[in-house]
């Protein structure tokens, strides 16, 4: 009668048709590949979504291009990714971005300063919430007359969020500091400046000069004062300082001041002046905070700001003493150091001891 139990072949196909494989044999294939695909559309939607653009451009701000030799304090690389800035279309078809310092808010501030002193200069500074050594030694040297010949000084940090000392013992001792809540780092140095205009525009109109300056500068504000009350000195749309000309863009992403096409496509940057310290008439802050709604923002501020005094129909001139402004000197000089307004020091305790040797001790610097 034959065998009845068939061949194994006959045994495997029955044993397979009894556990579905030969009925569906790609199910469990193509489920897989479904799901796969799944999640790949997943991790794309998240990286195109604007709260992951707003968290890159908040990595990725604010690299100034070294027009000078760079001090070794200035000179680590960062590594970091670069994405397109937010857009957000307004009423009326006007943009504002990431930069435009009214998505921001102070959360600690000077009160009427303004209205009780009527300065005649506003200096801002800004300072990581950290750095109490550089506010202290500012305070203990050029920021510490309030009055210079015969003019209202007022000497103020800007600060953004961190983690650091209390903040708000220290306001109450010193009452210089300005805090609002944009995250705190180098990178986001462009939304700080803009900050600053905001400020300066909304809580200090009546001042007649600003100067936005760096805590590692020395600065003269003898000299500045002097400087501002010559003959020629514009009293509206003014803006001076080291004057940056015909800068090209960094391509290069090894540098630390690199700038990617999707944040400025041109080739060059407008005529601008140098971070470390610019004056400025205290008109020009609520013009350039107007302004930055329609101008893209990118990672190097002082460039920016150029851009948005472009865009204003406008240009820094040269400062009367172009000398006066300088980025670093090479060694200590007190005779020189009597003259100049600007200059970045190492530290700032090379701050203080330059400080006492101009201007403490005895004897004409020259």
């Amino acid at each position: 009668m034959g065998d009845q139990r068939g061949s194994p072949s006959e045994n495997g196909l029955k044993r397979r048709l009894l556990s579905g494989h030969l009925l569906c044999p790609r199910k469990k294939t193509w489920f897989k590949y479904l799901f796969l695909l799944c999640v790949m559309l997943l991790i794309c939607y998240i990286w195109q979504s604007p709260l992951h653009q707003h968290d890159q451009w908040l990595v990725n701000q604010n690299y100034r291009p070294p027009p000078y030799r760079v001090h070794p304090k200035h000179q680590a690389k960062l590594k970091y990714n670069i994405s397109r800035p937010t857009v957000v279309p307004l009423t009326g078809g006007t943009l504002y971005h990431l930069a435009y310092p009214r998505n921001y808010h102070f959360i600690m501030d000077v009160g009427n300063v303004c209205e009780t002193r009527k300065p005649f200069l506003v200096l801002m500074v800004p300072v990581e919430p950290s750095n109490v050594e550089a506010r202290d030694a500012v305070r203990s040297t050029w920021g510490k007359d309030k009055v210079i010949r015969g003019k209202e000084i007022l000497t103020l940090f800007m600060l953004g969020l961190a983690t650091g000392p209390d903040l708000r013992q220290e306001n109450e001792m010193h009452g210089d500091l300005i805090q609002s809540d944009f995250s705190d780092t180098y990178l986001n140095l462009t939304i700080k400046t803009m900050v600053i205009m905001e400020w300066l525009a909304t809580r200090c109109p009546t001042a007649a000069y600003a100067m936005k300056v760096d805590s590692d500068m020395f600065l003269n504000v003898d000299n500045l004062v002097l400087m501002l009350q010559l003959p020629g000195i514009r009293k509206s749309d003014y803006l001076t300082g080291m004057p940056m000309r015909d800068r090209h863009v960094i391509r290069s992403k090894s540098s630390k001041w690199y700038v990617p096409e999707e944040m400025y496509p041109d080739p060059k940057y407008p005529l601008y002046t140098l971070g470390m310290g610019y004056v400025f008439s205290n008109d020009l802050p609520r013009k350039l905070v107007e302004i930055s709604k329609s101008v893209q923002p990118f990672n190097i501020e002082d460039a920016y700001v150029g851009m948005c005094m472009k865009k204003l129909g406008l240009a820094p001139v040269s400062p009367p003493d172009p000398s006066q402004f300088r980025a670093y000197n090479t060694k200590f000089d007190r005779c020189t150091y009597s003259k100049i307004i600007t200059s970045i020091l190492a530290s700032p305790k090379e701050l203080v001891s330059f400080w006492m040797k101009v201007k403490m001790q005895p004897g004409p610097p020259c």
